[in-house]
């Protein structure tokens, strides 16, 4: 069997394309079936988040295994059958580290496979593609998506935290005199022996 799979990027204009995956395949190939229908260069690491009917995460699948003892479920050892159970399942998927492309794919129709057809195949495409990933802050456009976006709040008690004043108080102690057996030329001198 076929699973059409609608993936909408996370944008405010309306931009998805429909992706055909066999059944049997796997979500390494959707990620790269993602890739091409998108046009996402690059090797960026990247992840599945396979959402209940509620749109809870119920699993993460990496592109890589990131656990501690290598044991971690990775996006090849995930059936497009076991992420998608019916008509209308979702997941997420997540493209990038800096510069992070968001999309929703969500299980449309299943058909019976075609012949002569390499899958994952794209097979409609509506809107296009941005330069940049979209942002999440609101901010400006083009501007890059923070991993921890700051709010005015975290510099509240800058000032407070740092008072003005000069540095002499740590400098006590401190002799700007160079030491007497110093030689900053001893490296100079050895060269010049060498030639």
């Amino acid at each position: 069997m076929v699973y059409k799979i609608r993936i909408i990027l996370d944008t405010k204009d309306d931009i998805f394309r429909d992706v055909e995956i066999k059944d049997k395949q796997n979500l390494w190939n959707l990620h790269l079936g993602i890739k091409s229908a998108f046009s996402l260069l690059g090797e960026d690491l990247s992840l599945f988040n396979i959402l209940d009917q509620d749109g809870t995460v119920t699993k993460t699948v990496p592109l890589e295994d990131m656990s501690d003892d290598g044991d971690g479920e990775i996006m090849s050892d995930v059936y497009i059958n076991e992420a998608f159970e019916k008509v209308g399942d979702k997941i997420h998927f997540q493209y990038g580290f800096l510069d992070l492309w968001e999309f929703f794919c969500e299980l449309v129709e299943i058909i019976d496979e075609k012949p002569a057809v390499n899958y994952p195949i794209t097979v409609f495409r509506f809107g296009n593609m941005p330069l940049k990933a979209p942002s999440k802050s609101g901010g400006k456009k083009g501007t890059k998506n923070a991993a921890i976006p700051l709010l005015d709040d975290d510099f509240e008690n800058f000032d407070d935290n740092f008072t003005s004043g000069t540095f002499a108080d740590e400098d006590e102690g401190f002799d700007d005199e160079e030491e007497d057996d110093f030689n900053d030329d001893f490296f100079e001198e050895e060269d010049a022996d060498e030639i």
